[in-house]
């Protein structure tokens, strides 16, 4: 058995997300998917791709590489999104910060014009590793491979108003995972 995997290795990075709601549901009030990315067809950077009663329940997209950005839209984050593959969402200049350790806390910094975007993951669970193979999952043509750490607590705050909600416990082929996970050592694939 080959220890290698056969597919395409289209990015490499990190992928966490806050998922909030004020019930237990699939229903979010806030989803923010963010990208730290350190190779891919776009470049490197980062992403944040943001729905929340913070932003009037539209998605909001800053980067500090408006080519990866778009390259994400049209590929991953379109397969998962339907609605980010709209290029005509605006994507607002950012620059971005990180602080802590996954051990205790891990906090990501946004910095616009005129916003200021604070995303905080703490009281952190056991991580676990996810492998899926392009195709696997109908309709989604990438496979991942990714070290995930579920956590009890997450805030997202916009110019200092921190969203509602909360992040909701979830079960991961029987391993205890969230709503909310920092996901770290991240490859995506696409079939070659």
């Amino acid at each position: 058995m080959s220890t290698v995997d056969e597919n395409r290795v289209i990015l490499i990075g990190e992928n966490s997300v806050i998922r909030l709601s004020p019930t237990d549901g699939d229903s979010f009030t806030t989803n923010a998917s963010f990208w730290r990315v350190l190779s891919s067809a776009g470049g490197s950077g980062h992403v944040l791709y943001l729905n929340s009663e913070l932003t009037g329940g539209g998605w909001r997209i800053y980067s500090d590489n408006i080519a990866l950005a778009r390259w994400l839209q049209s590929t991953i984050v379109g397969g998962i999104y339907a609605e980010l593959l709209d290029p005509n969402i605006a994507v607002t200049d950012a620059q971005f910060s990180k602080s802590g350790d996954v051990r205790d806390f891990w906090t990501e910094r946004l910095d616009a014009r005129d916003e200021q975007i604070l995303m905080t993951w703490y009281r952190m669970g056991e991580p676990f590793l996810v492998h899926t193979q392009p195709n696997s999952i109908p309709g989604r043509r990438y496979g991942m491979c990714t070290v995930l750490i579920p956590v009890g607590g997450a805030r997202l705050t916009r110019n200092g108003i921190e969203a509602g909600g909360h992040p909701w416990p979830r079960e991961r082929e029987g391993r205890p995972s969230s709503t909310c996970v920092l996901g770290l050592c991240e490859s995506w694939t696409q079939a070659a």
